[in-house]
């Protein structure tokens, strides 16, 4: 039996708001194969682990090169090593996961083989990388019930309606405004800071940033 090669690699989720009809909708970036195996296929940014990088520095190289994304925040999700999984040779994959706001969502490289996603309603993707998104929106829905991750998504100041409309993309179903609004202000993780949202067009909502930064990617 011939000797299977290991390659060790780092993909990444990025997870950004797009609208949808109106409403903030939960959004991923792909890159298309250009190679076989899945040629034409959609992936996950990343790319094999160089002998000089740490897996930090490998997960924000990778989505710098492919996609010119510096997320806010990033995290080590999961290693990934079924037997099969890459094909001819065998492939760990380390993924990282991560967040962007929409205003750096929107700067992303322009490149006809990379591409913005609802996560909902994602194309048949290369590999395992369908089951590899499933464990990080779980992963994002089950962190937003005890950090302030959902932060990561918003520009520093934000109404609380904005916060609720992450939230409910996140979920994925609509939340009571009030219980929300009473939720949040018993945490602690939001401060007003005195300014007003501008461009609505009834009574502008007050608004808020975080008590603390969140984990920046430098």
């Amino acid at each position: 039996m011939a000797e299977q090669a290991v390659t060790v690699a780092v993909s990444t989720v990025i997870f950004g708001l797009r609208d949808v009809d109106g409403s903030p909708a939960l959004h991923l970036p792909l890159v298309r194969r250009v190679r076989e195996p899945h040629l034409g296929r959609w992936a996950l940014p990343g790319g094999p682990l160089r002998p000089e990088e740490s897996l930090r520095e490998a997960a924000r190289e990778g989505l710098a090169a492919t996609t010119g994304l510096r997320p806010r925040h990033l995290e080590q999700l999961y290693t990934f090593g079924a037997v099969d999984r890459g094909g001819a040779d065998r492939v760990v994959s380390i993924v990282y996961w991560a967040l962007v706001r929409t205003d750096e969502a929107e700067r992303t490289l322009a490149d006809p083989n990379v591409s913005w996603f609802p996560a909902e309603r994602l194309p048949a993707l290369a590999f395992d990388h369908d089951e590899i998104v499933g464990w990080a929106v779980k992963r994002l829905k089950a962190k937003l019930e005890y950090t302030r991750i959902s932060h990561a998504l918003l520009p520093e100041e934000f109404s609380l309606g904005q916060l609720r409309e992450v939230h409910e993309a996140i979920l994925g179903r609509r939340l009571d405004p009030a219980n929300f609004r009473r939720r949040v202000e018993a945490t602690g993780t939001v401060t007003r800071t005195g300014a007003l949202q501008s461009g609505v067009r009834h009574r502008p909502p007050a608004l808020y940033r975080s008590t603390a930064r969140q984990e920046l990617l430098t």
